[in-house]
């Protein structure tokens, strides 16, 4: 899957299917590179040699490593957006708590299993991209976006708000459990789980 991250985190957006494929390598080697040596020593010219391309080519994308990361961040949300939509086609109409599950598992398999995700997942864990606009309140607005239909309800701020909520409260108790496990504690995910169910079903039921 070679999702090209939305344009605003680039200086300069793919035009052509060549250039897309050279971004797609350079965010690869970033997140590959992440897993390796860490934020602190990452590096463009490192990033370059990995991906086999000119440190010019990751220049006319990126102004510095931040930018890189941050795209790295939004190619991940869309990714993501994209496991969770097949899920939940796949549920069909199941009601709101498979919906839970579905956006709960695709994260700790993407957490588990995508190179960088660790760090960066979708720009919580080092300060990259806009301050203003947190990486949890990205995740809220694409979740409304995303479940509203499913769920019948109209993505207003209400419902927002209680996706922000429910993304904090899960964000908090999903990083507890990898400190207690670097696989992810299974007792810590259930209960986490249980505590979003019971959150919301008071407002879904």
């Amino acid at each position: 899957m070679n999702t090209v991250p939305h344009a605003t985190s680039l200086r300069r957006a793919p035009v052509q299917r060549r250039s897309a494929e050279r971004l797609t390598r350079i965010l690869d080697a970033c997140a590959d590179l992440l897993d390796e040596v860490g934020y602190d020593a990452l590096s463009t010219r490192a990033v370059a040699l990995r991906a086999g391309v000119p440190i010019g080519s990751v220049y006319r994308f990126f102004g510095n490593k931040r930018q890189m990361a941050d795209a790295l961040a939004q190619r991940n949300l869309d990714r993501y957006a994209e496991r969770v939509t097949e899920r939940l086609e796949e549920t069909g109409d199941a009601g709101w708590r498979r919906a839970l599950d579905a956006v709960l598992d695709e994260y700790l398999a993407m957490k588990r299993t995508v190179p960088g995700f660790s760090l960066v997942d979708f720009g919580n864990q080092i300060p990259i991209g806009d301050r203003h606009a947190e990486p949890n309140h990205r995740m809220a607005d694409r979740l409304t976006e995303l479940l509203s239909g499913f769920l019948g309800r109209r993505p207003d701020d209400d419902l927002r708000r209680v996706f922000l909520v429910a993304v904090e409260t899960a964000d908090t108790l999903v990083q507890l459990a990898f400190r207690v496990d670097p696989e992810g504690d299974e007792k810590v995910i259930e209960e986490a789980r249980e505590l979003l169910r019971a959150y919301l079903g008071r407002v879904l039921d």
